[in-house]
């Protein structure tokens, strides 16, 4: 038997290979580090500046979405396109009416310099120089009966109508008669909404993508410039899948 003599020119032949072993291990494990560490990263981004995934722990959007449906939110295109009349949107409630840090979802009805008005149960939009639109509305929620639930004053005051300040939106639940919203805080800073609903992925029969309603004899989306460009801050729960 023969054995071949180490070559002198290669130094990883010479080399003990129990030597070698720790520096392979650490290598290893430094490759995992940096994979783990890129992925997080990756989520971070994803997760903070284009779409988050939310749980709805509420009723106030019944029968759009139900308590425990799962949704998508999208953070992106605010940047380019503007929250529009009929968008479904996530956001942190105003000072005073948080529930234990869940955010809001509501339904966009009054855009920047528009009125909002309250009249036999029903809402009417005002644009900027325009006239008093009656707003078509087949998502608002029915009662025992079967018929639309009213739109009614919701705070103390019975206030029924608002206009819209530049930079805010005026927001209701489609489920009118139990949703806190705009009726009751009035419209919401733009900054506080952290992006428009436009997927339900789970329960798995109830997949679809959210569709914006029309509503004739209105603009979409009113000239009026937002006071903010920006999404808006994050909030932890609505609550997030992860």
């Amino acid at each position: 038997m023969t054995y071949e003599s180490p070559d002198p020119a290669r130094p990883e032949a010479n080399a003990d290979p129990e030597a070698q072993a720790p520096r392979r291990g650490f290598g290893c494990a430094l490759e995992i580090l940096e994979t783990l560490v890129l992925t997080l990263l990756i989520y971070l981004l994803i997760h903070n500046f284009v779409a988050q995934p939310f749980e709805v722990e509420q009723t106030s959007m019944v029968p759009t979405i139900v308590n425990g449906q799962y949704v998508l939110i999208d953070k992106i295109s605010p940047h380019f396109s503007d929250y529009q009349r009929g968008d479904i949107v996530v956001f942190n409630p105003p000072d005073g009416y948080s529930e234990g840090g869940v955010p809001f979802i509501k339904r966009v009805i009054g855009l920047p310099g528009d009125t909002v008005s309250l009249e036999n149960g029903h809402v009417f939009v005002t644009p900027p120089g325009g006239s008093a639109v009656r707003l078509e509305e087949p998502y608002v929620a029915t009662d025992v009966s079967g018929a639309q639930e009213p739109s009614l004053p919701r705070n103390p005051d019975g206030t029924s109508s608002w206009t819209v300040p530049a930079g805010t939106f005026f927001v209701m639940g489609d489920h009118r008669s139990v949703s806190q919203d705009s009726r009751v805080f009035g419209p919401i800073e733009r900054d506080l909404i952290i992006g428009r609903a436009i997927l339900r992925y789970f329960p798995l029969d109830r997949v679809g993508i959210f569709t914006r309603p029309d509503y004739p004899g209105l603009p979409s989306s009113n000239p009026t410039p937002s006071a903010s460009a920006s999404p808006g801050a994050l909030a932890p729960r609505l609550a997030p899948v992860g």
